[in-house]
């Protein structure tokens, strides 16, 4: 393994405390060793506050594709059944086509396992030293709560996406855990299993809780005891742990109400959103993350790339009164004639757009699921129908419904409420699912026609566009629990790390 030294970075004094990431210089020309900022809290939480900002703000491997931490959630979505890519875009073809994902040489694959493994090192310098350093007891408590919470997210992120189901197999052999800080000298780990993954991170999840009770955050991308039990939820539901996982899910969204009806149709880029448990807020001065916008983003002029457009199968899951079928229109632009639209995500007039991470919406949906896989149809159909009754969709009828048909109304109600937001694939994954894509053609095999509006007003009639990828790259059927869904692990890491497969 490319182990990593960390440095604190040289703008430590610009760091308020309504500030977000914004004052800090990620990529300074100057910075301070390690042993420097092992002095104070104030340093560690500079050190935190940077990998923050790396990691949603900087390009993975300095190519615009990799937009940060979102890079994860394109490619989970480009790889699943509802968006229907433009390949002839910058930068996702390859995912969409499943060639890029499973080449252990692709840069892609290496800038995403790297960046993962700088923020596990940085928050382990942070928990090994913070009770050791100077300053205020109850901000050392808060950053270590913080620090503890995120190193799980990345190996909840990990785990999802870097191995089957844990539900299929918990102890196949997924990727190496560090919980102590590494130097260019440390000799690398052996992949652990996914059962001993998610042992770390409940074990992560469970002490950052205790931590950051009665926390009050100042900012949403800071992490809460609110995050933590939407994480809790997300790795219960992972682990088949369905009670635990609809009770975490119950707490995590009890303060942050669904958002009204007109609110939808906003573009998804506002942190203050009332459902938005975690999220990260961008303006114009530091907003490499925006750029995955420019990827989902199909109906702004701004937008430079508009490709991640939506399966039309996918468009006919919304029934009318939808709030979210306003959102779909048949693109007439030229170029992008037949393209159906989902406006769910837009830039704002800056060209910036906050970044989602935690919504109430999917832990009503986790509540759901949960109650629905312990056999519990009442009140799983009770949670999905507060979520349907909020966005104006007809409510799911437990009478007479088996528990199978119950989970399965969840699942499409996932890809509906969820859809660009980084589930896609990793609920396939989870799920033990073929991707399942089909050609939007008539009873006779052409394509069907549709009606769009062009520029200057008029309407007409053109065929309409959809998947074009409908196998793996070596021509075999999509099927369940393939290959081509897991990430690799790079091949780099396989020459750096001679302990990698022991």
């Amino acid at each position: 393994m490319k182990l990593y030294r960390s440095h604190l970075f040289i703008a430590l004094l610009a760091i308020g405390s309504t500030a977000c990431n914004k004052q800090l210089d990620t990529s300074p020309s100057n910075a301070v060793p390690e042993e420097i900022v092992l002095k104070s809290v104030a340093n560690l939480t500079a050190l935190s506050e940077g990998t923050w900002a790396a990691m949603m703000d900087d390009f993975y491997g300095g190519t615009f594709g990799n937009p940060g931490y979102k890079t994860i959630t394109l490619v989970s979505e480009a790889m699943g059944n509802d968006v229907a890519l433009i390949t002839t875009k910058y930068s996702f073809a390859p995912v969409y086509r499943f060639t890029q994902m499973s080449d252990k040489t692709q840069s892609r694959l290496n800038a995403i396992w790297n960046q993962l493994y700088r923020i596990i090192n940085n928050n382990n310098i942070i928990i090994a030293n913070v009770d050791k350093v100077t300053g205020d007891a109850a901000a050392k408590k808060v950053l270590k709560g913080q620090a503890l919470a995120l190193r799980a997210n990345t190996y909840l992120t990990i785990a999802s996406f870097y191995q089957f189901s844990y539900l299929k197999d918990s102890l196949t052999k997924t990727a190496p855990i560090y919980t102590t800080p590494t130097t260019d000298t440390t000799r690398g780990n052996a992949k652990a299993t996914l059962k001993e993954i998610y042992a770390q991170v409940f074990a992560d999840l469970i002490e950052a809780k205790g931590l950051l009770e009665g926390y009050q955050r100042v900012a949403k991308y800071k992490i809460n005891a609110d995050v933590v039990n939407g994480l809790l939820a997300r790795a219960y539901l992972n682990t088949g742990r369905w009670t635990l996982a609809a009770e975490a899910a119950n707490t995590a969204l009890k303060s942050y109400p669904l958002m009204p009806q007109a609110d939808y149709g906003k573009g998804f880029n506002d942190v203050n959103n009332s459902e938005w448990i975690w999220g990260h807020p961008e303006i114009p001065s530091q907003s490499d993350g925006s750029y995955s916008f420019h990827f989902l983003d199909v109906s702004s002029a701004s937008s430079y790339y508009y490709s991640f457009m939506a399966d039309p199968f996918f468009g006919e899951l919304f029934e009318a009164g939808d709030i979210r079928k306003t959102l779909f229109s048949w693109d007439g632009n030229p170029g992008r004639e037949g393209w159906l639209q989902y406006k769910k995500f837009k830039f704002r007039a800056d060209q910036t757009g906050d970044l989602v991470l935690m919504r109430s919406a999917e832990a009503h949906l986790i509540k759901a699921e949960g109650y629905a896989r312990e056999g519990n149809i009442t009140d799983g159909a009770a949670a999905l129908n507060v979520l349907r009754t909020a966005r104006g969709a007809s409510a799911f009828d437990p009478a007479g419904a088996s528990k199978e048909q119950l989970i399965e109304a969840i699942l499409v109600e996932r890809r509906k409420e969820l859809w660009g937001e980084g589930f896609a694939l990793a609920d396939i994954i989870r799920n033990q699912l073929p991707v399942v894509r089909k050609p939007y053609v008539d009873a006779g095999g052409a394509d069907r026609i549709v009606t769009v509006t062009t520029p200057d007003g008029k309407t007409k009639q053109v065929p309409a566009k959809y998947h074009s990828a409908f196998k793996f790259a070596d021509g075999k059927d999509f099927t369940a629990n393939s290959t081509n869904y897991i990430f690799v692990v790079p091949q780099a890491e396989e020459q750096n790390n001679p302990n990698l497969l022991k």
